[in-house]
């Protein structure tokens, strides 16, 4: 049997951290937070719920904070959680189950998004599937942010649900939305993408037809549509800034 390590990356996650923490020691043997300078009581948190807590300063690289916790992590498995995200039962068993098997595989699992009060069903908050559990030697990261792991080792899909509460309000999306598209831009200017003044709108408008329409959308109501609009903004924002990058 396998054991397993949950890691957890912060800033700032005070309302949640504890909470998540509870969640993830129903299946992990020890839980990791990485933390890149809270000023809240994160840390303080994180630690008296039992999680070990490690530093690493924030310098606009998801994917390196993913790195950066694989030189800690003693156990044959790892899973990646974000702050905000829990395990449900089901998806829990399953877990278990795996590391009863401990066969050499990567792991996804459906997650499912709750945002602006809304658990979403269709559309670009649609159920996504996201692979989150590796034996910790076979998996590195890559890309600044909207990260994804390498792995080479076959893929199975668990049981469950990882219940991801996200964006408490209007303000909270616009924030993060800001930061994530300077970082998205940045990261692209570095790997030489290209695009002109008119390449965002044309970007934009497939975006929101891709998830009004083709995923959907529309069937969530008002939550649909505001969703597909939000993709619309983050997608032209982004390639804009981009452009922006480009001409400096």
């Amino acid at each position: 049997m396998g054991k397993l390590t949950i890691v957890i990356l912060t800033k700032n996650e005070e309302k949640t951290i504890q909470k998540v923490v509870a969640n993830a020691q129903k299946c992990a043997d020890e839980v990791i937070v990485v933390d890149s300078g809270s000023t809240d009581k994160t840390v303080e948190f994180a630690e008296s719920a039992g999680a070990k807590v490690v530093y690493r300063a924030w310098d606009n690289d998801f994917s390196a904070q993913r790195n950066f916790a694989l030189q800690h992590v003693k156990t044959t498995w790892v899973l990646y959680l974000d702050a905000d995200e829990f395990l449900d039962d089901t998806l829990i068993d399953s877990i278990k189950m795996a590391l009863v098997k401990n066969e050499d595989k990567q792991y996804s699992m459906f997650r499912r998004i709750h945002a602006f009060g809304f658990e979403y069903k269709h559309g670009i908050f649609k159920p996504d599937e996201v692979v989150r559990m590796f034996k910790f030697d076979s998996v590195h990261w890559e890309n600044k942010v909207h990260e994804r792991p390498v792995c080479s080792m076959p893929k199975e899909c668990l049981k469950g649900f990882i219940e991801h509460y996200t964006y408490e309000s209007w303000q909270d999306w616009w924030e993060k939305a800001g930061r994530y598209t300077s970082i998205w831009a940045e990261d692209a200017y570095d790997q030489g993408k290209k695009t002109n003044i008119s390449s965002p709108f044309f970007h934009a408008m497939y975006g929101f037809f891709r998830a009004y329409i083709i995923e959907l959308g529309f069937l969530d109501g008002w939550s649909g549509l505001y969703s597909s609009l939000q993709h619309f903004i983050y997608t032209i924002i982004k390639y804009l800034k981009l452009y922006e990058r480009i001409n400096k």
